[in-house]
């Protein structure tokens, strides 16, 4: 493509301002002509506060625009904030899928489980391969990460070279899998970057990430020297994790147990892809019963306070095959995201409370980031020094001191994007000159809906403040018929003072309709409408909170 005319833009569909649901796209051409490269599509796990819904999803509306030009969609690592809205929203641009052999594995994995999946015809591409996407020329550059094959892009252009660094950290033991390739990264530095968009994740710390290498220790050390059955949970997609427990449960004459379907499946692929060779199969929950306290670890999915994950249901007594007791140990490989603290603290509080050791990253280098801290960034600027830094994959907190820290690295230019921002990183000074449409579907049962749809705000309500059913039967005169049916769900059964609360509700409801006059009683509508208000203002007055009331009046 001639450089003439073209400009070379960056639009964050996700993954700016939050933590999970990254979604990159590069458009390079004439305003009304680009072509575009998308890079990653990752969904978020949303809080306890979104009733009913675990799954969010990016927004792809723009997508929806551009998808004739879409050359390709790139995926940086298999992580599930990257990768794990394919399955659900490829089919809206079917364009051609790159990832490396474990991620595309990984895919197909998670896409066998899924009923009605599409057929994603991915194409894999090593490390260190380089691939052309016309006007694109892509080189996947290994980078250590908390995930086997984990890629930094080099994204060649006629405008330029943008260095899109997907996640990751400086680890020269990083327990599987490649080291990040400082060499390489220093002689695109030579050639010349235009723009690194990069990862913001733990940029409020100081210093360098542990490595693997001396979290394989420090686990080496806590199996050893436990007493009683140990459970071990973790993200299930942290191969080198899984090995070094493997390892030390090994080292400490101790078997491993499998515990979760997420843990299993990449443990499958894992094997299939040579990431676990030397390492004894793992035993299925049925050997559980049969294993001595001394002689097992138990590696569990829900390291996140999952509700239906083993570790949530351990942790209640409630998991059919795992049973703990006073004297065994739960080591917690892992950090707790933002917006888990409350759910991962529940379970801790209930093993404590059952006499159970719980042992963390606050007590023991039992886990390391896969993200890079401030002199790793710092490193990293050095190595390709770019003209311009996006700081991405971060809240707004980490992208404002990513900024901030970019300028003090000697950063010419920092563009502050978030979610929607069209940037334009050449011809000119780089700028945000529009803003595309985005957002956040919410995958709610088996339907994607908005996620401020009011079905879901509904819930909400009904979850806060419970639900007052009403039926009653009006005749002809406007006189009531028969003992209204009145149904209370999710509200208390008195109020402070003792009074039963549908002794109130009876007392509106009655109130109401005997000061209508008699003509609007004959109306349904009008009786309907007064008493839902009279009862929600009545229950309001009693409890502080207000249900949602639903009148159903039928004529006779």
């Amino acid at each position: 493509m001639d450089a003439a005319g073209s400009e070379l833009v960056f639009v964050a569909l996700g993954g700016l301002g939050e933590i999970g649901m990254n979604v990159a796209l590069y458009g390079l051409g004439p305003k009304r002509q680009r072509k575009w490269l998308m890079v990653d599509c990752g969904l978020a796990f949303a809080d306890a506060e979104k009733a009913g819904i675990e799954i969010i999803l990016p927004d792809l509306a723009f997508v929806d625009k551009i998808k004739r030009d879409l050359v390709g969609l790139i995926i940086t690592h298999a992580h599930e904030d990257h990768i794990g809205a394919v399955a659900e929203l490829w089919p809206r641009f079917r364009c051609p899928v790159f990832a490396t052999p474990f991620a595309t594995a990984l895919l197909a994995a998670r896409l066998e489980g899924i009923s009605n999946a599409p057929e994603i015809a991915i194409s894999p591409v090593k490390q260190g391969e380089r691939i052309k996407l016309d006007p694109f020329d892509v080189e996947f550059i290994p980078v250590a990460h908390s995930i086997p094959e984990s890629c930094a892009l080099a994204i060649r252009t006629p405008q330029g070279l943008i260095l899109h660094t997907g996640d990751w950290k400086i680890d020269p033991e990083p327990g599987l899998g490649l080291p990040t390739d400082a060499a390489r990264l220093t002689e695109i530095g030579n050639e010349g970057v235009l723009a690194l968009v990069c990862d913001s994740t733990n940029i409020l710390r100081d210093g360098i990430s542990p490595s693997e290498a001396e979290v394989a220790l420090a686990l080496n050390e806590v199996i050893g020297a436990a007493g009683g059955r140990v459970v071990v949970t973790t993200f299930a997609s942290n191969v080198a994790r899984i090995r070094a427990v493997a390892l030390a449960a090994r080292a400490a004459g101790r078997k491993v147990v499998l515990l979760g379907r997420a843990m299993e499946r990449v443990v499958n692929v894992a094997r299939e892809n040579g990431y676990l060779e030397g390492i004894e199969p793992f035993l299925s929950g049925e050997a559980y019963a049969s294993l001595g306290r001394d002689e097992i670890v138990v590696l569990a999915t829900g390291s996140q306070g999952e509700p239906r994950a083993a570790m949530a249901r351990i942790a209640i007594d409630d998991h059919p095959i795992a049973k703990l007791a006073p004297g065994d140990t739960v080591i917690f490989s892992s950090r707790t995201i933002p917006g888990n603290e409350r759910e991962v603290g529940r379970i801790v509080n209930n093993l404590v409370g059952q006499g159970i050791e719980v042992i963390t990253d606050r007590t023991a280098l039992v886990h390391a980031s896969g993200h890079p801290r401030r002199g790793e960034v710092a490193k990293f600027y050095e190595w390709v020094r770019p003209k311009i830094v996006v700081p991405a994959h971060g809240e707004e907190l980490h992208l404002a001191e990513h900024a901030i820290f970019a300028a003090e690295c000697g950063i010419a230019t920092v563009v502050k994007a978030r979610n929607g921002d069209m940037v334009v990183l050449a011809p000119g000074e780089p700028a945000i000159i529009d803003e595309v449409p985005h957002g956040q579907i919410a995958r709610d049962g088996s339907i994607l809906v908005p996620l401020e749809a009011e079905s879901i705000k509904a819930r909400q309500r009904l979850a806060f403040g419970g639900v007052v059913a009403i039926a009653l039967a009006i005749d002809r005169k406007g006189e009531m018929a028969g003992v209204p049916d009145v149904v209370l769900t999710g509200l208390p059964e008195r109020t402070e003072a003792g009074v039963p609360l549908d002794e109130v509700i009876d007392a509106a409801l009655f109130q109401t309709f005997d000061s209508l006059p008699r003509p609007k009683r004959r109306d349904a509508n009008v009786v309907s409408v007064a008493i839902e208000k009279a009862v929600r203002a009545a229950v309001g007055v009693v409890w502080n909170k207000k249900p949602t009331v639903h009148v159903l009046v039928i004529e006779v």
